[in-house]
């Protein structure tokens, strides 16, 4: 395992005085079940810091850098720091290939391993922070998050799904879209919900996520793309 950690440090560029952190980071819950041994705790109360320090690091370069209104700079933070962005972001440096996950976890791919990776990501990014400080993790933002912000602002991938595709498809078909929950499945700490979006009663799009807005979210994207609105 120390060779992969190196190899993942030399990744990110990022070199950690406590490894166990970083061990730390890329421990999910479902690993410890399997390995209740193992020795680290899993990674969500990293994730919880992590978060905070994303948030807050996005929020002070947006500040300094447009003069926008605050409800624009809030639409572009939440492109740039959700599960969709951050997941494709891991990519960059394989993070899927260090995460450690039950072997049910390790199969499932999809929605599911989205928020796994993206989780890691702010799992990691406390990791660097409680190693060293606030100055790291904001250069490591920058490097890997930050550059994303010119394309979501460019393509307007800020634009809120749901609101989006309301407004097209009163414009287009005069019909007020609905959304329904088809199922919902998980233990009550990581539900999962699949909802359908209709019009009038035909199903549009769907999409899965941890909670009902989120699913929403990605269902009207999902009917976005499919009317090619």
């Amino acid at each position: 395992m120390h060779d992969k950690l190196s190899e993942l440090e030399s990744k990110i560029n990022f070199k950690f005085e406590n490894k166990g952190l970083l061990l730390q980071a890329l421990t999910h819950r479902s690993y410890l079940n399997e390995n209740p041994k193992w020795g680290q705790d899993h990674n969500e109360r990293l994730e919880f810091l992590g978060d905070a320090v994303l948030e807050l690091v996005v929020t002070e370069y947006l500040y300094k850098t447009y003069p926008n209104p605050e409800g624009e700079l809030t639409n572009w933070r939440a492109a740039l720091v959700n599960a969709v962005t951050l997941s494709k972001i891991t990519s960059e440096f394989d993070l899927n290939n260090y995460i450690l996950l039950s072997k049910g976890e390790a199969r499932d791919t999809g929605r599911a391993r989205q928020y796994i990776l993206a989780n890691a990501m702010e799992s990691l990014i406390g990791a660097i922070y409680l190693d060293q400080g606030y100055d790291a993790s904001e250069k490591f933002i920058n490097k890997f998050i930050l550059k994303e912000l010119p394309g979501i602002i460019e393509n307007q991938l800020y634009r809120d799904a749901k609101s989006l595709f309301q407004e097209k498809a009163q414009e287009k078909v005069g019909i007020t879209p609905v959304y329904e929950v088809l199922k919902e499945w998980g233990p009550d700490h990581a539900r999962n919900f699949q909802v359908g979006v209709f019009l009038e009663k035909e199903m549009v799009g769907e999409g899965d996520g941890p909670s009902k807005q989120e699913a929403q979210q990605v269902a009207a994207s999902d009917a976005l793309k499919k009317k090619g609105w």
